[in-house]
């Protein structure tokens, strides 16, 4: 089936248009205190989310429950919009990263032995793996009977973590896993989207991006904790569009995160040399690692108001939703902590 862009678009926009504006944003944070957040929300476009949550759950519960059922739904609704059309397959690529994140969520939780629900309520099933597949593997004792429970089902994600599971049962550092979990999806997402059409262009160009900042957070890391130089040049990720292996080698090298962040002159990254001291506070990258997904998410916001006729739009959108999520989730969870308005106002995502 041709893909007809005029139709999806015009659907999308519809649908960008029920985003919350600066007037609705303004209503929650003005508000106390978590309850009358939740009463806010009802007059949004997450009422019925927020309804079906009230019924099973209360307080910070129901609105994560709330969040996260809006957010799989959207995601549902554009993959239906797109099902059947060369756009299915991009869409697919975008919402891969939620295995991903949802297969580290649930490797994550065993290691520490999280409970079930602690677990589940992080997960978010709008990629490839649904409900059902991620609770069967929720079920599961522990690490290696997951990944094996993966390998019969033949989910692909399965096999860098078959690799993978003997370094990690020597070592019980979760981040071997993690990188050959990430390593295995950019290379087979850059692969699905090396041909020269623009839609092409657009995705590559998006995870060659994610591709960098996934390298910049892992050399921060090796920074902050102190890692052999031989061990740490383990977790480069080929693929990105600046940042090659020389110089993540220089950048993990460094004494400090801010000697590192030094040498992305020349870079679409330079801006971390611009942050405020506390950024750099001993022990810390998370100031950083948010600006990195703060970059990322306008990154993809952008495309919206690219060409009309293209795969940008929808890609833009998904993009601008998941940002609005993430947005209402900290407003949420800063009421319920009862969070001062200033520290709130930093902790929001300005795009």
């Amino acid at each position: 089936m041709v893909m007809d862009y005029g139709y999806v678009n015009a659907r999308v926009r519809g649908m960008h248009s029920a985003l919350l504006d600066k007037k609705s944003y303004d209503k929650l944070l003005i508000r106390q205190d978590l309850p009358s957040v939740l009463s806010e929300l009802e007059n949004t476009p997450y009422k019925r989310e927020i309804e079906e949550a009230s019924v099973i759950h209360t307080g910070i519960a129901a609105v994560d429950f709330a969040l996260r059922k809006n957010l799989i739904r959207t995601y549902q609704d554009i993959s239906d919009l797109v099902r059947g059309t060369r756009a299915e397959g991009y869409i697919r690529i975008f919402l891969s990263r939620w295995d991903v994140q949802n297969i580290k969520t649930i490797l994550r939780g065993k290691n520490i032995h999280a409970s079930h629900d602690e677990i589940f309520e992080c997960l978010v099933p709008a990629g490839q793996l649904d409900d059902a597949t991620l609770t069967e593997l929720l079920r599961q004792p522990d690490v290696r009977s997951i990944i094996d429970l993966m390998a019969t089902w033949n989910i692909p994600y399965a096999i860098p973590l078959t690799e993978s599971v003997d370094e990690w049962a020597q070592s019980r550092e979760l981040v071997t896993l993690e990188y050959a979990l990430d390593l295995f999806h950019y290379q087979n997402s850059l692969a699905a989207v090396k041909g020269r059409g623009p839609e092409n262009r657009i995705i590559r160009h998006l995870i060659r991006a994610e591709i960098d900042t996934m390298n910049i957070k892992n050399m921060l890391r090796i920074i902050r904790d102190n890692l052999e130089t031989e061990p740490a040049m383990s977790l480069f990720l080929e693929g990105g569009a600046h940042i090659d292996r020389e110089k993540f080698i220089t950048m993990a090298s460094m004494r400090s995160p801010q000697e590192a962040v030094s040498v992305l002159d020349g870079t679409p990254y330079y801006f971390l040399q611009s942050l405020p001291p506390m950024a750099y506070s001993p022990g810390t990258i998370s100031i950083i690692e948010k600006e990195l997904d703060l970059y990322l998410m306008k990154k993809g916001m952008r495309l919206y108001r690219g060409d009309p006729l293209d795969i940008g739009v929808v890609i833009g959108y998904l993009w601008a939703k998941y940002g609005e999520v993430i947005n209402l989730r900290i407003i949420a969870r800063c009421k319920y902590a009862g969070v001062s308005d200033e520290d709130l106002e930093r902790e929001l995502f300005h795009v």
